[in-house]
């Protein structure tokens, strides 16, 4: 039976992968480490919370004695490891929260990983997931590849691309089996409503609303959520070590036009009149370093591992829609706090 320790397992991303390795690994025991601040959340794995290859472990990747006994105590086979502060606004207004968790969290576990293996990394991996945001903005033309120079312009991605250097760094030096990928912007249910599509599906049933940074023409690569945890599973059992691949969605989209295309969705959805949504569009200040493009060359994946996408943008997007509409309980319980009861409900 294989350990396999996945960090940051209450959030966004880290949920929809929780779900797929316990229920399609029944042979493995799944740890989900998570700190559960604001943006980690148990309602988003409640339906798996009591499998018997499944265990939820409560504490911050930051407290580098825990992890150790943490990698002492369980033994761990595998490390998914997600856990991550990720909202480019709140780097700005913080960075150095963003350099404890990303780097020195990362660091604990290396280092937990490094010496708990003690050199015996047979049947270990150790897989870091990062960001297209690494590799800085795009012009008008080209594509990211794994080969891409790094040039990060917040001080989310930054964090980020630290942590990538560490990760490559204890590979080469230690010899620790590792492999990393780097996804773009990820949508889908359970995302947490401070991220575009989430916030204003939320904004469009209030009738708030829906700021858009500067002139709306940032363009971003989306990737559904369920087809992202598709990729990790894959890249986990049959990726290459000391290896990097890219997760992109083949789905290019700028910012305005994405949120109107949103926009006449949910007019539909709620049976209001074509064009209602899209006046709740207000153009706000533009934020510091904001990258204008970003595109991810995901040929790599679906080549070796025979990955892609199995929506396109607009089935994820409906998909999408459909959630939110038929999970509003967990939205006012995320938008009000509520969520964060459910822990010491559950588990005191």
């Amino acid at each position: 039976m294989k350990k396999i320790l996945i960090t940051g397992g209450a959030g966004f991303i880290g949920s929809h992968v929780v779900r797929r390795f316990v229920t399609n690994y029944p042979e493995y025991q799944i740890f989900n480490l998570d700190a559960l601040t604001y943006a980690g959340n148990l309602e988003n794995i409640a339906d798996i919370e009591h499998s018997p290859n499944y265990t939820f472990i409560k504490g911050d990747i930051v407290e580098a004695d825990f992890i150790h006994d943490l990698f002492q105590n369980y033994q761990f086979d595998g490390v998914i490891h997600l856990a991550a502060e990720s909202h480019v606004d709140r780097s700005i207004t913080d960075p150095l929260a963003f350099v404890k968790t990303n780097v020195f969290g990362t660091m604990n576990l290396l280092n937990a990983a490094k010496t708990i293996w003690k050199d015996h990394f047979e049947g270990k991996r150790f897989y870091h997931v990062s960001t297209d945001e690494v590799y800085g903005s795009l012009g008008a033309t080209g594509l990211f590849t794994e080969t891409t120079p790094y040039d990060p312009n917040s001080p989310y991605s930054a964090s980020k691309a630290s942590s990538d250097h560490f990760v490559r760094a204890y590979g080469e030096t230690y010899g620790l089996p590792y492999v990393i990928t780097n996804c773009s912007n990820n949508y889908g249910p359970n995302h947490f409503p401070e991220k575009l599509i989430p916030l204003f599906i939320n904004n469009i049933i209030h009738n708030k609303p829906l700021p858009v940074y500067g002139d709306g023409n940032y363009t971003r690569d989306w990737l559904f959520v369920i087809d992202h945890a598709i990729a990790i599973d894959l890249v986990f059992h049959q990726g290459k070590n000391h290896e990097t691949y890219n997760i992109g969605g083949f789905n290019e989209w700028k910012n305005i036009d994405l949120v109107k295309l949103l926009c006449q969705k949910m007019d539909v959805k709620l049976n209001r009149v074509s064009g209602t949504s899209e006046k709740l569009i207000t153009y706000v200040k533009d934020r510091p370093g904001h990258d204008l493009r970003y595109a991810i060359d995901a040929s790599k994946i679906n080549t070796e591992l025979g990955w892609r996408p199995s929506v396109t943008f607009e089935e994820g997007l409906e998909k999408t829609i459909d959630w939110f509409l038929a999970n509003e309980e967990w939205l006012e319980n995320v938008t009000s706090g509520e969520y964060a009861k459910y822990y010491e409900k559950q588990y005191s």
